[in-house]
């Protein structure tokens, strides 16, 4: 089984990386593929998200060498989530002196067999942190809002990713870019989708995610969307990007 490891990126806070991380991984899980998620934010929002708030142990010590990938494996709702925590702070620090201090997460996801996908739920910052999950994928996932600051941001991350393809990873491609937190009644937003249609190259997915409250309610209860309401657009969303993903 070929695992496909996807780094799902941008540089900005509050876009939608962890929520698409957690609800594409979920819609995957339940057409039947084994996924991984791996939490590389020191803000962990995504294991709090999922409920996994006081894990035994994280990803920090499998930088440091004390364990396992493996061993800090939480199973939740059919997904495996590998938890972070603020821990990783002082592991990117501690890299940034180490050799080859790029292949350390790629060394590490090197060890799981088994899964169908790997999703790593990067910083949002262009770190050392970040430069790790680039190495270590095939794919780099991109939610993007429709605002305007949102494009001079995309353009620092297709440069990010062209130097990693050049320098550590050149089989590293753009998989596309993902329309998070849509609103049809904008016309901002059908303004900055039109340009992204005409001025970017990489695939724009057709499966939008709407704005949605369902979506911002979900962690609360430490669920994906597709567990909390299964029948909201949010999970319909979600379920319709999966599909698509798979499609290629």
């Amino acid at each position: 089984m070929k695992t496909n490891v996807v780094a799902v990126i941008n540089q900005k806070g509050g876009t939608g990386k962890t929520t698409t991380t957690i609800n594409l991984g979920s819609a995957l899980s339940k057409l039947g593929k084994k996924v991984l998620l791996l939490d590389l934010d020191p803000q962990s929002n995504l294991s709090y998200s999922l409920a996994v708030a006081n894990p035994e142990a994280t990803l920090a010590d499998v930088f440091q060498g004390d364990k396992k990938l493996a061993d800090i494996l939480v199973e939740k709702d059919g997904l495996w989530i590998a938890p972070g925590s603020n821990e990783l702070v002082d592991i990117e620090i501690s890299l940034v002196t180490q050799p080859e201090r790029e292949k350390f997460l790629k060394n590490i996801i090197a060890q799981m067999k088994g899964f169908d996908f790997v999703f790593i739920d990067c910083p949002p910052s262009l770190s050392v942190l970040t430069l790790n999950a680039l190495t270590a994928a095939q794919e780099v996932l991109i939610p993007l809002q429709m605002e305007v600051l949102t494009l001079q941001g995309l353009d620092q991350i297709m440069n990010t990713v062209e130097k990693v393809q050049k320098t550590f990873n050149p089989k590293l491609k753009i998989k596309g870019i993902v329309v998070v937190m849509f609103d049809v009644r904008r016309k901002l937003s059908q303004e900055v989708l039109e340009y992204l249609h005409e001025n970017v190259k990489h695939k724009v997915f057709k499966s939008q995610v709407r704005m949605n409250v369902k979506l911002a309610e979900a962690p609360s209860f430490g669920k994906s969307v597709l567990d909390y309401d299964a029948s909201s657009n949010g999970a319909r969303d979600y379920t319709a990007l999966a599909a698509e993903y798979l499609q290629g």
